[in-house]
C-alpha cells in the first residue's frame, strides 16, 4: 500500500505530534486505514463467522478513535474509499489472490490446531468491504459524525478536502497510514496515530523548504515531488527494476525535469525500461494530479485539480483513467452512503441484522443509561422503538428511484428503525412533543473516552440480549419483514396485554403518566 519505503526515506522531515494540536479544527480520516487496523483484532471472526458480534469489533476500534478526536475538540471528517480505479485493477486482483490464499492457509492451520499461525494468515486475508463500511456509516450517522464516500480513491478525496477552507468543508490535516497522500500533495498528514492521540506529522510546505540529513527539496515543486513518488513505484504503476525511493530522488534532484529523467532511463543500459513506461508514467501522474473527486457544494464529480493541456494530450481523451464519470444523482447517493460504490446497487436495508452491538465505544449510548426505558424488562427483548405521537413526511433527500429502478418503496406509516441502523434518506420534521423531549447530541464524551464501555447485560436481561434505544427522528419509514409485523407483533401485543393486567394498578397508572408526558411509544420485540 502506498509508495514503498517512502515514509522511511522521508523520516527526517516527519516529526512527533499529538492530535490536540488540531483542537478546534477539522481533520480528515482515511476510514479504511482505521478499519484495517480494527479488523486485526477480529480477523478470525471476520474470516470464519462474519455475521457474529465478535466480527464487528472493528467498529469499537474505530469509534474509540473518533471519540479520542472529539475529546480533544477535533472535528472528525471520515472519508471512505469508493469504487476501484481502472488503472489499479492489476494491483487489486493481485491483492485479492493473496487474500484468498491466506484464507485457505489460515483455515488449514486452524484445523491443525495452530491458532497463532492461523490468526496471522487471517489478518492477511481480511478484506474491508463496502458492507462493513456501511455498518460503520450507520453509527457515524447516529453520532452526527461527518463523513463522505469518495467516488474512487479516498486519498484523492482527502487531498481535495485539504485544499479547501474550513467554511467550504475543508480539513486542516489528514490521518492515514497510506503514504500515497504525500504523492497526492496533501498539505498536512498524520501517520501512525495511536489510541492516545500520538502520531507522526508530515508538512508538505515545510518539507519543500527544509534541508535535513543531506536531503533537500528546495529545488522541487509539487509536480517534481509527485514525479519522484511515481518513479519509486506505486499502486498504479510498478517501478522500473532497480529504481527505489533513493534512486528516484537522486534522478529528480539531478535533472530537475521529468522528461529528462525518463529519457535518461531509456538510454541507461543498467535499467530495463518497458516500451510503454513513459506513456504509463504520465497517465499515472495525471491520476495523482487530476483524479475525480466528489464536490459537496455542487453534489457532483470534479477533478482534484483543473485538467492541464499536457495531460489531456497524454490521456488522449480517455478521461476514465481518472475515474469514470458518474451522473450527479449517482455520485451523490454514493457520497452519502446510500449506494454501494462497487456494485452500484442500493444497500439492502432489510438484510441487516437488527441486534444490539454490545461493544461499541461511543458516548451516544450513554443516552440509554441516562434517559432510557421507564420499564424494567423481565423478559428477553432486544429492540425498543421510540416514536413521537405525530410525524410528518417530507420529500426525499436524494432521487433513489432514479438510481435503482424497481426498488420496493416503503409503505407510509410502516415501522422505522432509527439512526443506529438506517441511512437518513428522508427529512423529517419533529412534532412539538418530540422537540420538547429531544436529547441534545454531545460532541465530546463527558468521561474518559478511551475506556471501553459496554451496555449492561446483567440487569433484568439475558446475557446475550440488550435493549437498544432507537429514535425515529430524521429517518426513512421502512416496513419490517412480514413475519415480524403480522405474526410476532400481534401475538406479542396480546401477550403483553394479559401480563399487564396482572400488574398492580398503581404501577400501571404510573407508567401511563410517563408515556403521556413524554409522547413516547414503546414496543418490545422478542427476537
Amino acid at each position: 500500500m502506498g509508495i514503498p519505503n517512502l515514509l522511511r526515506f522521508m523520516k527526517p522531515f516527519i516529526e512527533p505530534v499529538h492530535i490536540k494540536k488540531y483542537a478546534g479544527q477539522r481533520v480528515g480520516i482515511d476510514a479504511y486505514s482505521w478499519l484495517h487496523k480494527g479488523a486485526y483484532s477480529c480477523s478470525m471472526e471476520l474470516c470464519m463467522n462474519p455475521k457474529s458480534a465478535g466480527a464487528r469489533r472493528y467498529i469499537s476500534y474505530f469509534m474509540h478513535h473518533v471519540n479520542l478526536l472529539r475529546h480533544h475538540r477535533v472535528v472528525p471528517v471520515v472519508v471512505f474509499d469508493g469504487g476501484s480505479m481502472p488503472c489499479k485493477s492489476a494491483t487489486d486482483e493481485d491483492r485479492h489472490r493473496k487474500r484468498e490464499l491466506s484464507l485457505v492457509l489460515g483455515k488449514e492451520k486452524l484445523e491443525q490446531g495452530n491458532t497463532a499461525a492461523a490468526i496471522d494468515f487471517f489478518r492477511k486475508a481480511v478484506q474491508i468491504t463496502p458492507s462493513m463500511a456501511y455498518q460503520l456509516i450507520q453509527i457515524l450517522r447516529s453520532e452526527n459524525v461527518e463523513f463522505v464516500v469518495a467516488p474512487y480513491e479516498a486519498d484523492a478525496q482527502l487531498a481535495y478536502l485539504a485544499t479547501l477552507d474550513a467554511d467550504q468543508g475543508g480539513v486542516a490535516a489528514v490521518i492515514t497510514e497510506d503514504s500515497d497522500l504525500i504523492a497526492y500533495g496533501c498539505t498536512a498528514i498524520i501517520f501512525k496515530m495511536d489510541r492516545f492521540g500520538k502520531g507522526e506529522e508530515f508538512i508538505m510546505d515545510k518539507t519543500l523548504m527544509t534541508v535535513k540529513d543531506g536531503l533537500s527539496f528546495q529545488d522541487f515543486d509539487q509536480n517534481l515531488f509527485t514525479g519522484m513518488c511515481v518513479l519509486a513505484g506505486c499502486d498504479f504503476l510498478p517501478s522500473v527494476s532497480g529504481i527505489g525511493t533513493k534512486r528516484a530522488y537522486s534522478l529528480i534532484s539531478k535533472h530537475k525535469s521529468i522528461d529528462l529523467v525518463l529519457s535518461t532511463l531509456k538510454l541507461d543500459k543498467r535499467y530495463s525500461v518497458p516500451d510503454d513506461y513513459t506513456d504509463s508514467f504520465w497517465k499515472t501522474l495525471a491520476v495523482f494530479n487530476h483524479a475525480r473527486v466528489y464536490d459537496v457544494k455542487s453534489k457532483s464529480l470534479k477533478h482534484l485539480k483543473p485538467l492541464e493541456e499536457q495531460y489531456l494530450n497524454y490521456l488522449a481523451g480517455d478521461l476514465d483513467i481518472l475515474g469514470p464519470e458518474l451522473a450527479p444523482s449517482m455520485a451523490r447517493a454514493i457520497a452519502e452512503g446510500h449506494l454501494n460504490p462497487v456494485t452500484m446497487e442500493t444497500f439492502d436495508k432489510l438484510s441487516r441484522t437488527i441486534s444490539p452491538i454490545k461493544f461499541i465505544d461511543t458516548s451516544a449510548l450513554n443516552v440509554v443509561n441516562q434517559y432510557g426505558s421507564q420499564e424494567n424488562l423481565t423478559q428477553e427483548s432486544s429492540v425498543t422503538i421510540c416514536s413521537s405521537r405525530e410525524s410528518e413526511d417530507d420529500t426525499t433527500a436524494f432521487p433513489v428511484d432514479e438510481i435503482a429502478n424497481g426498488e420496493r418503496k416503503c409503505s407510509k406509516g410502516g415501522l422505522a428503525i432509527g439512526k443506529f441502523l438506517l441511512p437518513s434518506a428522508t427529512k423529517k420534521h419533529s412534532s412539538p412533543a418530540m422537540e420538547h423531549n429531544k436529547v441534545e447530541q454531545k460532541n465530546t464524551p463527558e468521561n474518559n473516552p478511551f475506556k471501553k464501555r459496554k451496555l449492561p447485560t446483567d440487569q433484568g436481561q439475558a446475557q446475550d440480549q440488550n435493549e437498544l434505544l432507537i429514535n425515529l427522528d430524521d429517518e426513512e419509514p421502512v416496513v419490517l419483514c412480514s413475519s415480524l409485523l403480522q405474526g410476532s407483533v400481534e401475538s406479542m401485543s396480546n401477550e403483553r396485554s394479559s401480563k399487564r393486567k396482572n400488574l398492580p394498578k398503581s404501577f400501571r397508572n404510573k407508567t401511563n403518566k410517563v408515556n403521556e408526558r413524554s409522547g413516547i411509544m414503546k414496543i418490545f420485540v422478542r427476537l
